[in-house]
């Protein structure tokens, strides 16, 4: 009987030992890292040799993929296949792409996989698996954002400036879509600047494809500071003046953009073609055939035809008994006739030369009450303010975007997201609802 209690004790032991061991082991495979793959275009590289090329002119994929013994058939099938992802007839020439060979003891090296460049940002891989299966995946590379800020003095345009700075040019013409209905882009003068906070797109952190958000943007014109604050309100982000007005306005500043004015609004100005003194009631954009022309505002179309001198010309009724007009179009925008409703920045035709015009440009004229007035100095209503329950958290956010603006932050006070903001509680030296901007 000693024994036997002898023994079950040793088992019950051992078999404590055992499972100690056992959950040991667990928790240190458990505890072990998964080595980083080295991921390009979604394969793990390790598994395979790379062949990197470029299409050539005249090439195309079928003789890219039969170089590496891929039959006609299967190329065939992928042709087929690939028609909805996209069209193998869309390879162009100049376009990188990279070669997955996989290579074994057992079977001779073949080509796993294909990845062409649609773009620097966007890619499609071409799979073939055994004899008769392949694959079309189209995806984006991963981009990562940098936050930015630049300023820069103007001496001649936005764009000249964007450039002179090599600056993304696309920050040109998110800044012409924010400030719109409130910058004056054809009186730009030599002094004029602007600062900038904004995300910079960058894919393996050297090569710039592009911007993302404007997180915030100050606009010197003949000394005035403008200023662009983004909030969301109304459920989507809009961008605000300091004071809470919002940037956008009844009308927008003008119906094109990349012109320049040759002629402006006065009561006797000597006609370049009949060679007399006569009333020019309008503003005259100088710009190449074709330009869009955009609605300045929402409104109706009253009137589209031949206006005589004007040529093919478009009246529109807006709300406060005004009108414009666009003189001159080479042509209007599909859908857009007589009783049409548009809105404002719809494109509604192009710039062209018809009629009494020595060139290309657009005649465009502002009437009030059926009497015209100069487009360049119409009073703007603006939209509806910052909401009086947004107000506290819209200073919270402008407050820390114009200090940014100005000066540095510390990266813990930038506003980096504006969809979940939380309004921080007041301290007895700074009350929450204390604004930079009201201080006299």
């Amino acid at each position: 009987m000693k024994i036997l209690k002898t023994s079950i004790c040793l088992l019950l032991l051992w078999a404590a030992g055992a499972c100690g061991r056992t959950e040991t082991a667990e928790t240190e495979t458990a505890g072990e890292e998964e080595a980083p793959r080295n991921l390009v275009y979604g394969i793990d590289a390790d598994e395979y040799r790379l062949e990197t090329g470029e299409i050539g002119a005249g090439e195309t994929l079928g003789k890219i993929l039969g170089g590496y013994g891929i039959s006609a058939q299967t190329i065939d099938r992928l042709d087929r296949s690939a028609k909805e992802v996209f069209p193998l007839r869309n390879i162009r020439a100049g376009h990188p792409y990279t070669c997955f060979i996989h290579e074994d003891s057992v079977y001779a090296p073949h080509l796993d996989y294909l990845a062409y460049e649609i773009s620097t940002t966007e890619y499609v891989v071409f799979g073939f698996h055994g004899s008769d299966s392949v694959s079309i995946r189209k995806d984006t590379k991963p981009c990562t954002l940098r936050r930015t800020k630049k300023s820069a003095v103007i001496s001649s345009s936005l764009w000249g400036s964007i450039m002179e700075h090599n600056l993304p040019y696309a920050l040109a013409a998110e800044m012409e879509d924010i400030y719109q209905w409130t910058v004056d882009f054809f009186g730009i003068q030599k002094g004029d600047s602007f600062t900038v906070i904004y995300d910079e797109r960058f894919i393996d952190d050297t090569v710039s494809v592009g911007i993302g958000r404007i997180w915030g943007a100050k606009f010197t014109q003949n000394g005035k500071e403008y200023y662009a604050i983004p909030f969301r309100q109304g459920g989507k982000v809009q961008y605000w003046e300091a004071d809470g007005g919002s940037l956008r306005k009844q009308l927008l500043k003008a119906p094109l953009k990349y012109t320049r004015i040759s002629s402006r609004f006065t009561y006797a100005r000597k006609h370049p073609i009949y060679k007399v003194y006569r009333p020019h009631t309008g503003v005259d954009y100088a710009a190449p055939k074709g330009t869009h022309v955009h609605a300045v505002a929402d409104g109706v179309v009253v009137f589209k035809g031949w206006g005589g001198g004007g040529g093919n010309t478009l009246k529109i009724k807006h709300p406060g008994n005004l009108m414009t007009g666009y003189l001159h179009l080479s042509g209007y925008a599909k859908g857009i006739s007589q009783g049409t409703h548009v809105s404002q920045g719809q494109l509604i035709g192009y710039v062209g030369s018809t009629g009494a015009s020595t060139g290309p440009h657009l005649d465009y004229r502002i009437w009030k009450n059926g009497k015209p007035i100069d487009p360049m100095k119409v009073p703007q209503e603006p939209a509806e303010p910052i909401s009086k329950e947004n107000r506290a958290l819209f200073e919270f956010v402008r407050d820390r975007i114009m200090a940014e603006l100005n000066g540095d932050v510390k990266p813990e006070e930038r506003i980096t997201q504006l969809d979940s903001l939380v309004l921080p509680a007041a301290t007895p030296e700074q009350p929450a609802s204390e604004s930079g901007a009201d201080k006299k």
